[in-house]
């Protein structure tokens, strides 16, 4: 009875699976029905009959066209303040830099709006060739050497060739001065080729130099350089020569003709009368001596320089033997006979 037992179970569990197995199969197959009718979709067919989206494309750089030759312009005359060109201590002219069209970073020359090259600036030098900035060097200033000359002597061997001379020069680079028969000396506070130094040349309120053997000298009524005497390096150019024949003075940034000559400046309107200015102690006239009394006369002393005083020598007798004073002179209109001749022996 066990064994009965047993496949009667056994046989109902086969039974049970094979429904199992079959209502699964059932199922499936309605499902698939389902999905094959007409207005039917599933989220997986949705997705594959979408449009698809367009695949960007790789673009390459654009290509620049454009000039890429910078536009230089021809260098300009550099001009000083009076709008005279310039000239280097060589004696040739000066220009300013040539003005260059910029770049920007791709290394491109750059027009404006109007198709007009841009320019460079002190503040703005564009780009190189490989797009890197170019910066400014930054030029230390050089140190300089101020002049004022106010109501200023110039004097040649001692004679006067120029008075009230009035500059005002903001950086001292040479001076000139011209005198006929001598040439052109070119003076400078700093040494500069072919000059030969004068010590203590500026001093104060005077500049002394001497060429030649000729003392040239030029007074001012303001301090020239500083306050310690300095020396003075001088050079001669015997050659230029101008159709002048008084002494020319003039300052300028070069050591080689043409020379610069500026006017001086006009002195200041004075109200009352104008005075002249002193001559030198050395061109000063020297006054005569008081004549002597009659029968007396000056014995000849040591002769002075000029310009220094003249030693006052005493009136003697003409007759020492006769001892003859002022007081007992004879008159001019007594008779020569009154008087005896010296004796030779005496």
């Amino acid at each position: 009875m066990n064994v009965r037992t047993t496949f009667a179970k056994c046989l109902a569990v086969v039974v049970i699976c094979s429904l199992a197995s079959f209502s699964a199969r059932s199922q499936a197959l309605l499902s698939s029905s389902d999905a094959n009718a007409p207005g039917s979709e599933t989220p997986a067919n949705t997705k594959s009959m979408a449009p698809a989206a367009p695949v960007k494309a790789k673009q390459g750089r654009a290509v620049y066209t454009g000039p890429t030759n910078v536009v230089v312009l021809l260098a300009t005359p550099m001009l000083d303040a009076e709008g005279k060109q310039r000239v280097d201590p060589d004696g040739n002219l000066m220009f300013n830099p040539p003005a260059r069209q910029i770049r920007d970073k791709k290394g491109h020359p750059v027009y404006d709006d109007g198709k007009a090259p841009v320019f460079q600036t002190a503040t703005n030098l564009g780009y190189d060739e490989k797009g890197k900035k170019i910066v400014a060097k930054k030029v230390k200033p050089l140190k300089m050497t101020p002049i004022s000359i106010s109501v200023g002597t110039l004097t040649v061997d001692g004679w006067t060739g120029k008075a009230r001379l009035n500059y005002d020069i903001a950086d001292l680079k040479y001076l000139y001065i011209y005198a006929p028969g001598i040439g052109t000396s070119i003076v400078s506070q700093n040494p500069f080729p072919g000059a030969t130094e004068q010590p203590q040349g500026f001093n104060d309120q005077v500049l002394k130099i001497t060429v030649d053997g000729h003392p040239i000298e030029l007074s001012s009524e303001k301090r020239l350089v500083g306050k310690k005497p300095q020396s003075a390096w001088v050079m001669v150019d015997r050659g230029f020569v101008l159709p002048a024949k008084f002494p020319v003075f003039g300052y300028g940034t070069t050591t080689r003709a043409p020379y610069v000559w500026p006017g001086s400046k006009e002195n200041v309107a004075s109200n009352g009368p104008v005075q002249a200015p002193p001559l030198p102690a050395d061109v000063r006239p020297v006054l005569l001596l008081a004549p002597c009394p009659v029968g007396m006369m000056r014995v000849s002393g040591p002769s002075g320089r000029p310009g220094q005083e003249a030693v006052d020598q005493p009136c003697v007798s003409i007759y020492p033997h006769l001892k003859i004073t002022p007081a007992i002179a004879p008159s001019t209109t007594a008779s020569s006979s009154a008087i005896p001749p010296p004796n030779p022996g005496h």
